[in-house]
C-alpha cells in the first residue's frame, strides 16, 4: 500500500521528534553528521509551510529565514558552537544577555564561535529552536554552493580563485568593510546578493528591509547570508564541522517544573500576602496588555481623550509615539488594585493580578456592563498570565492549580472560579484575525484528545465584522512543522478542524487533572477558550512567516478581552 502525502508528513513529524529526543539524550550531535543529516532529510519530507521554498535547492528561503532570525539570538549565524543551558549562572557573568525579539530568553554569545541557549520552557522551546537551526543549515548549504564550485576541492590553493563566484567575493568585501553600502551602489550590492540567493532583486530587497527594521536584534541580511554561507564553506573545504550540545544541567532538569513551580509560588505567596487567597480567582491566559487596557484605559484616559470605545483606546494606545499614554494608564492600574510581578522565576511569562474590590465598577467603561456583586459575595481577583510556549502550559497551569503550601504547611486550595485562554492560532478556513472557539483540543500524533464545555459559543461573536468558526482545535508539536497536506486532512477529516495551536491540549490536561483527578479545583470551573486567527498556513502568503498581524490583530484580540471580563463582572 502507498502511503498519502499526509501519512508521509506525519512520518516525517515523527522521526524529526524521535532524532532530536534522541540528540538531547545523547547530549550532543552534528549537523553535518549522519542523524543531522536525517533530520534535514526529514525537514525536507515534510515541507513546512511557514519555510516556502525550503525543498527549491536553488533558492534561499526568505520569508522563512526572517521568521528564523526574529526567534533566534543575534549573531548565531557566526557560531560554530551552539550549546544549549539551564540556568547556570551566566546571568551573574559578564556576559551581556541577548534576548530574541520573538523569543523571549537569554542567550550569551562566549566567544566568536560559541552562543549558549538558555532552556527554561521546556521540550517545546527545544524543539522549536532546533528545527529553526535545521532550517538555517539547509539555507546555508544553497548559499555554499552558489558560492562554491564543488570541483574546488581536487584543485590546488593558486587555482581555487576560479571556483569562487564573482558575487561571493564581492559579499564578502562588503561584509569585511573594503566595500562600504551607500545609496549610490546599495543597488548593485542586492544585484550580486539576489544571485547568491536564487532570489529576484525585488524579494531580496525586501528581505533586507524587514531585517533592517529590528537592526538591535540581528545583523543585517548581507552578514548574516555572508556568515552562513562561510562556515558552511569552511566545514566543506576543512572540515570545521558545527556542533549542537546539550549541558548536563538541562538533561538532568528538564521536565521536573522548576521553573514553572518556582512561578507558581510566587504567584501565591503574592495572593496570600495581599489577602487574596480565599476570594474567587479568574484566571485568564493573554497578552499582557489587554486586560489591562480593556479595565483601566477608560477611568485613566476619558478626561484626556473623551468617550471612546475599548478598541478605539486600544488603538491609540498601540502606537509608538504614545509612551505617556501607555504609562498613565499603568500608573492608574497601579493605585487601583493592579499588582505586577516581574519575571525573574526563568518562566519568562509575567503576571498582572487585580484586585478588582479597589475598582469601583461605575469607573469601568460601559462595555464591559460591569456590576457591583450581590450583597455578601466577595469581588473577583483577575490574575492575567503572559501567553506560555508548548509543553510549558502544562507546567505552568498544572502548578498554579496546586493548593499553596507555604514550608510545607498543610495546603489552602485557590477559589478558582474560572479559566480563560485567548491564544494567536493558525486559523484553517478563513483569514488573519478571525476567531475560532473550540469545542475540543486534539493533541496532533497522540490518542489524546479533551473535549470539554467550553462557555463560549460561536454566536457571542458574532455580529462584529469578523468570521467565526466553532469546532476542533489541534494542538501541535511545533508550528514549524505543519504542512498543508496534514492540515487539510485535520480540516477535511472527520475531525472538522478548525484551526491549530500549541498550548490547548496542554492547558486542559492540565485542568482535567486538577478538577477530576487530583480535587485541587471545583469540577465546576468555568472554561472559555477563544482564539483569533494570526496566520493561515493552507494559503500561500498567509502562513507566520509572512509577518505579524500588526494593526489588524487589535479588533480580535479586545472582543475577546471584552468578552472574557463581561462575563467575569457580570
Amino acid at each position: 500500500m502507498e502511503l498519502t502525502r499526509a501519512q508521509e508528513s506525519r512520518t516525517a513529524i515523527e522521526k524529526l521528534y524521535i532524532e532530536m529526543r534522541h540528540f538531547f539524550n545523547r547530549g550532543f550531535y552534528k549537523p553535518s553528521g549522519v542523524s543531522g543529516r536525517e533530520v534535514n532529510e526529514a525537514l525536507l519530507s515534510l515541507r513546512p509551510e511557514i519555510y516556502g521554498s525550503i525543498n527549491d535547492g536553488k533558492k534561499v528561503e526568505l520569508d522563512g529565514l526572517v521568521y528564523v532570525i526574529d526567534r533566534l539570538p543575534k549573531g548565531i549565524e557566526q557560531c560554530r558552537y551552539i550549546r544549549f543551558i539551564t540556568e547556570e549562572g551566566y546571568q551573574e557573568s559578564g556576559f551581556e544577555p541577548i534576548i530574541p525579539p520573538r523569543r523571549k530568553r537569554n542567550c550569551y554569545r562566549v566567544d566568536k564561535n560559541l552562543m549558549l541557549m538558555e532552556i527554561t520552557r521546556g521540550r517545546s522551546e527545544i524543539y522549536d529552536s532546533l528545527t529553526h537551526l535545521t532550517f538555517l543549515f539547509n539555507e546555508a548549504e544553497k548559499i555554499r554552493r552558489v558560492a562554491l564550485d564543488d570541483k574546488i576541492k581536487g584543485v590546488g590553493d593558486e587555482a581555487r580563485h576560479r571556483y569562487i563566484a564573482r558575487e561571493w567575493i564581492k559579499l564578502e568585501e562588503i561584509v569585511s568593510g573594503k566595500e562600504t553600502i551607500d545609496d549610490q551602489n546599495r543597488d548593485i550590492a542586492f544585484t550580486y546578493l539576489s544571485k547568491l540567493l536564487g532570489r529576484t532583486y525585488e524579494e531580496t530587497k525586501q528581505a533586507y528591509n524587514r531585517l533592517a527594521q529590528n537592526p538591535a536584534h540581528n545583523n543585517g541580511l548581507f552578514h548574516i547570508v555572508y556568515w552562513l554561507g562561510k562556515l558552511a564553506i569552511d566545514e566543506f573545504l576543512h572540515n570545521h564541522d558545527r556542533e549542537i550540545n546539550f549541558s548536563p544541567a538541562l538533561r538532568e532538569n528538564i521536565g521536573h517544573h522548576i521553573y514553572g513551580e518556582r512561578w507558581a509560588n510566587r504567584i501565591k505567596e503574592l495572593l496570600a500576602a495581599e489577602g487574596l487567597l480565599g476570594r474567587p480567582l479568574h484566571i485568564v491566559s493573554a497578552n499582557p496588555h489587554s486586560v489591562l487596557n480593556a479595565l483601566f484605559a477608560h477611568p485613566a484616559l476619558n478626561k484626556a481623550l473623551g468617550k471612546r470605545s475599548i478598541e478605539e483606546l486600544a488603538l491609540e494606545l498601540s502606537k509608538p509615539e504614545n509612551a505617556d499614554l501607555r504609562d498613565r494608564v499603568e500608573e492608574y492600574a497601579a493605585g487601583h488594585g493592579m499588582y505586577f510581578l516581574y519575571e525573574n522565576s526563568g518562566a519568562n511569562i509575567p503576571v498582572q493580578v487585580f484586585d478588582m474590590a479597589k475598582v469601583p465598577p461605575a469607573q469601568l467603561h460601559p462595555e464591559l456592563n460591569a456590576h457591583p456583586p450581590a450583597d455578601g459575595q466577595p469581588q473577583p481577583v483577575i490574575l492575567v498570565m503572559d501567553y506560555a510556549f508548548g509543553e510549558q502550559a502544562y507546567e505552568t497551569m498544572d502548578e498554579l492549580l496546586k493548593p499553596h503550601r507555604p514550608n510545607g504547611q498543610p495546603g489552602t486550595k485557590l477559589n478558582v472560579a474560572s479559566i480563560s485562554i485567548m491564544g494567536k492560532a493558525g486559523i484553517l478556513e478563513g483569514e488573519k484575525g478571525d476567531l475560532m472557539i473550540p469545542t475540543s483540543h486534539v493533541f496532533e500524533g497522540t490518542a489524546d484528545n479533551y473535549p470539554f464545555v467550553n462557555d463560549f459559543k460561536a454566536a457571542d461573536f458574532e455580529g462584529f465584522g469578523l468570521r467565526v468558526f466553532e469546532g476542533a482545535m489541534i494542538t501541535v508539536l511545533g508550528t514549524s512543522l505543519q504542512n498543508r497536506d496534514v492540515l487539510s486532512y485535520f480540516k477535511h477529516a472527520s475531525w472538522q478542524a478548525v484551526g491549530l495551536e500549541m498550548e490547548g491540549a496542554h492547558y486542559q490536561k492540565a485542568i482535567q487533572a486538577a478538577a477530576q483527578i487530583r480535587r485541587h479545583i471545583s469540577p465546576d470551573v468555568t472554561l472559555r477558550y477563544a482564539y483569533y486567527a494570526s496566520d493561515n498556513p493552507l494559503v500561500t502568503g498567509s502562513t507566520l512567516a509572512s509577518g505579524s498581524l500588526g494593526m489588524v490583530g487589535v479588533k480580535p484580540t479586545y472582543l475577546i478581552t471584552i468578552k472574557i471580563l463581561q462575563r467575569i463582572l457580570a
